[in-house]
């Protein structure tokens, strides 16, 4: 019968054995997929760590210390080749150490010891106290690296001042909202800023949720695109909040106790072609009794109570609908308002459009609210095909619905409302998002995009190319073009314009300047004069790369300005991943792709997008305190892979894959009639992480008198991200745009984490959170209640292609009554 000690000997054995065996498969696979990254042109550690790993697990089982001693140098040419490459940042070095690190630790454990010294106690200990040293400085360097973030700006912004006043003949910006948020930006200057104070650094820890309404809207119907989100920021007007629905309800709430009042649902014509169903928000129309007269700025009025007075539906909501509508509503009591639209209540956007297929036309975002006019720009499909409507830009008569002129960019000199038989410029650039309004100058800003296909340009028109990805101020009274900057030039990589231009009245030197802040994708903020469309930050244009595909051309410049969150280029060193393993596929990964930095145009072999469309900046834009002079910003850092795929005709679906559309949804990205469908992803490793390295998403704050970025911190969690619920504060992107106050906070619900945030605007530091049910893809709005309270306002609904919780929570917060 085998004694006690010869049990004990043979489970130690084994487990040596085991070591051995996953050391070295450990070491074939490093070894192998290293020698692929060397012809790749790629580093030569993997292939000698791994090669370091096949020579320790054949030693080990010998029971000789030299296994210990080869596995103990491959540890210690890892911590040095991880230093050298990214430093003490935490998470490059986890994902270069973990696997060693862990493996490390059990070969110092009492079952493999006893397994070794059974064979040979020669030469043990000094090999296990060298590798224990070893483990021990790779702690050190990990445990050095928790309390450093590379990306990291410390700064405080300049104190607050009163708003400055742009000189008469410029025109005054119109005083920031306070007791109300009568448009989607809070006005129509876009700033995301609200006068209020009641919320204050030294008070916000002690917010508390006021009430909290569900819609009953959630996504998940017949017929619903993956993009189906609940991106509403509500406005508040006197007593009521006013909101929007994906599903295109309105509903209107008692803003102090969040009680719903009334809600109009229209009816929604189906089949439609959607890519996304969301509404963003709605629009405010004082009426007549009220609106700011023609020379001055906004009159206190406007933020009185909704109207009636005058006739039918004096004061009106207006709600862009996904078939392709504008309706008006009375704010009073939800009903349509019938002398908008010749009796209809609503205008048909529809109205001489070309290649009509409906779905394919619709508008997301809020219109603009002027004295006298709707304007209204609209969304049309990405990368289905060759043949979609038109992008014109349109503006109503705000009592009767009538047109009273239409910029086309394929015809832009001619504004004149169209005659009944023409129909627009096909194909054109549209506007998506959301514009802006300076009455006193008598422009709207227009955000741009493409001309359909994205990522191919070969057949562009001349109007293409000179308004998309721009910005375009419009007069309106004519329509006609006053200026327009255009912040990409040929745009191959859907960098169109995202995000509403926020204007502010800026104290340069001794000069007053009316502005326009206008966020891009690429991670500008392009600061322009908003009377000229001169940049007052000084741009210039840089060489881009060259080599486009068969057909193709591209800009030999592109404009970047110096107040810029563009990225640093890539690197093979800032690849990325959970382990070792996923870290080198995303090096592999990297060479394989075409990457000469920003702009490399799109090809068939695969090309690295970086920043990619999801932007550092999307339609959540930034927030300006008028006060400050500075800029609230959340950029993110995430690339995407752009690879062409030649089309041998004009049907076949050759992306779709197996996720092939659902009844009337749109076949996205095979561009129907263009020489190449596109396939676009994320750049991820097999786990479905970003390639690159963290952090992705910022906070930071623009000083901008001087374009200088003051602070910067990463933001959000891995939370609601990752497999496991670990809170990791790694820096996650946000869609969704903050908001800020006169308080001194800003607040955020966007983060792919579930939370709302509050900062220090002055330094950036969190200050408060809330965790919150679904995700929070919308801007935050404030207001005071009739109790005299400051409320804060989030949506919290979930983002379809982002995979966030899906929800349909309209939460209030306020300070606790006194």
């Amino acid at each position: 019968m085998p004694d006690a000690t010869a049990r004990v000997r043979a489970p130690s054995s084994a487990l040596l054995n085991i070591t051995a065996v996953v050391i070295g498969l450990a070491g074939l696979a490093l070894g192998a997929a290293g020698a692929w990254l060397v012809v790749l042109g790629g580093s030569w550690y993997y292939l000698a760590a791994g090669l370091g790993l096949i020579v320790a697990a054949v030693l080990l089982p010998r029971g000789s210390g030299a296994g210990l001693w080869v596995y103990a140098a491959v540890v210690a040419f890892t911590l040095v080749w991880a230093l050298w490459e990214v430093g003490f940042d935490w998470w490059p070095l986890a994902a270069r150490g973990d696997v060693f690190f862990v493996l490390g630790v059990f070969l110092l454990t009492p079952w493999v010891a006893r397994a070794l010294g059974r064979r040979s106690a020669a030469g043990l200990a000094p090999a296990r106290g060298f590798l224990g040293v070893v483990l021990l400085a790779f702690l050190a360097a990990a445990v050095f690296s928790w309390a450093r973030d590379p990306t990291r700006m410390q700064g405080t912004m300049p104190p607050a001042t009163a708003p400055v006043a742009a000189a008469a003949a410029a025109g005054a910006a119109p005083a920031p909202p306070k007791d109300d948020w009568t448009a989607y930006g809070g006005n129509g200057m876009g700033q995301r800023y609200s006068a209020l104070d009641q919320i204050t650094p030294a008070n916000v820890g002690e917010l508390q949720e006021a009430w909290h309404f569900r819609t009953g809207d959630v996504r998940g119907q017949s017929g619903d695109p993956e993009e189906t989100t609940f991106e509403v920021t509500p406005l508040k007007i006197g007593e009521r909040l006013f909101l929007c629905t994906p599903h295109q309800s309105v509903v209107a709430l008692n803003a102090t106790t969040g009680e719903q009042l009334w809600r109009y649902t229209p009816e929604i014509r189906r089949p439609l072609a959607l890519q996304h169903l969301t509404c963003r928000g709605l629009s405010y129309d004082p009426g007549s009794a009220v609106r700011p007269a023609p020379a001055a700025a906004a009159s206190p009025a406007a933020s009185s109570s909704p109207s009636t007075a005058g006739g039918d539906c004096d004061a009106k909501l207006f709600m862009p609908t996904a078939d392709g509508r504008v309706i008006a509503l009375d704010p009073g009591s939800g009903r349509p308002c019938m002398r908008f639209g010749s009796g209809t209540g609503q205008i048909d956007l529809w109205k001489n459009m070309p290649n009509v297929k409906p779905g394919s036309y619709y508008s997301t975002s809020p219109v603009v609210v002027t004295r006298s006019l709707v304007i209204v720009g609209g969304t049309v499909l990405d990368n289905v095909s060759t043949q979609e409507t038109s992008g014109v830009i349109r503006a109503f008569d705000i009592d009767t619905g009538a047109l009273v002129w239409n910029w086309d960019s394929g015809n832009p000199d001619d504004t004149a409302p169209i005659a009944a038989d023409r129909s627009y410029t096909a194909n054109s650039p549209n506007s998506w998002s959301i514009s802006s309004v300076d009455e006193a100058l008598g422009l709207v800003y227009v955000p741009t995009g493409n001309q359909p296909p994205d990522q191919w340009g070969g057949e562009r028109t001349e109007g293409a190319e000179r308004y998309s990805s721009s910005v375009v101020a419009l007069d309106l009274a004519t329509g006609r073009v006053r200026w327009s900057f255009q912040t990409v030039h040929h745009d191959l990589w859907d960098y169109d314009v995202p995000s509403q231009p926020s204007l502010v009245d800026l104290r340069i030197g001794s000069e007053t300047v009316p502005v326009l802040v206008q966020p891009t994708k690429q991670g500008e903020l392009f600061v322009l004069d908003r009377r000229d469309g001169k940049p007052v930050i000084k741009v210039h244009e840089r060489p881009a790369p060259q080599g486009p595909a068969a057909g193709d051309h591209t800009s030999l410049t592109q404009p970047v300005s110096e107040l810029s969150f563009d990225p640093p280029a890539l690197t093979p060193a800032d690849m990325w991943g959970s382990t070792v393993f996923d870290q080198l596929a995303c090096r592999i990964a990297f060479h394989r792709l075409r990457y000469e930095g920003r702009y490399t145009p799109p090809s068939t072999e695969g090309s690295l997008i970086y920043p990619g469309n999801f932007g550092v900046f999307n339609w959540g834009g930034v927030a300006v305190d008028p006060g400050r002079q500075m800029a609230f910003t959340t950029p993110a850092s995430l690339a995407f892979v752009s690879k062409l795929i030649p089309r041998a005709d004009d049907t076949s679906l050759y992306v779709q894959g197996k996720n092939r559309p659902d009844d009337s949804l749109p076949a996205l990205n095979e561009n129907f009639g263009a020489p190449f469908a596109v396939q676009l992803s994320a750049f991820t490793s097999v786990f479905g992480l970003p390639c690159q390295a963290p952090p992705w998403g910022h906070v930071a704050g623009t000083d901008l008198r001087t374009g200088r970025v003051v602070w910067k911190h990463k933001n959000g969690t891995v939370r609601d991200s990752s497999p496991l619920p670990l809170p990791f504060a790694m820096g996650v992107p946000s869609l969704g745009g903050p908001m800020m106050t006169a308080g001194g906070v800003a607040f955020l619900s966007g983060t792919l984490d579930y939370y709302v945030r509050a900062y220090d605007v002055a330094n950036g530091k969190e200050l408060w959170r809330s965790r919150l049910p679904a995700g929070g893809q919308a801007t935050p709005m404030t207001y005071r209640g009739s109790d005299g309270r400051q409320y804060v306002v989030v949506a919290a609904g979930g983002h379809g292609s982002l995979g966030t919780r899906t929800g349909d929570h309209v939460i209030a917060y306020a300070l606790p009554k006194r």
